[in-house]
């Protein structure tokens, strides 16, 4: 089962929760043993799993990334826009989870994130469940 999920970023690099929507994908496939598979078809966003306890861990996370990859770092690409590229090619386009019982298999204070690199845009994410 093939599910889109549309994302709207409202900053030009932003972190979003989407934990609750993809277990929402998986509830709805009724798939209770398997594998979920979360991409993103964006060549200036990724998405990643990391703490979604404590906020300032996204807070970290975005700061320290746009220090490694400075927006403007005399890049030749003429869009003006390649430190996104750099950015979601480190962070990866796509997660694999494992789902038991129904069940996202994520550690105790895991969850999924979209990252925007070249915000604010709408964007989408494929969520491929499979038993």
């Amino acid at each position: 089962m093939l599910i889109r999920l549309d994302v709207t970023t409202t900053k030009h690099t932003q972190m979003l929760d989407i934990t609750d929507k993809i277990r929402e994908a998986v509830r709805e496939s009724g798939v209770k043993d398997g594998i979920c598979t979360v991409f993103v078809p964006h060549t200036t966003a990724a998405v990643t799993i990391n703490e979604n306890a404590d906020p300032d861990v996204v807070r970290d996370f975005t700061t320290e990334i746009d220090k490694i990859v400075p927006w403007e770092d005399g890049y030749h690409h003429m869009e003006g826009n390649s430190a996104a590229h750099l950015k979601s090619s480190m962070i990866g386009f796509s997660e694999q989870i494992i789902i038991d019982d129904g069940r996202l298999v994520l550690g105790t204070w895991q969850g999924i994130y979209f990252c925007e690199y070249d915000g604010p845009r709408h964007r989408k994410v494929y969520v491929k469940v499979m038993g």
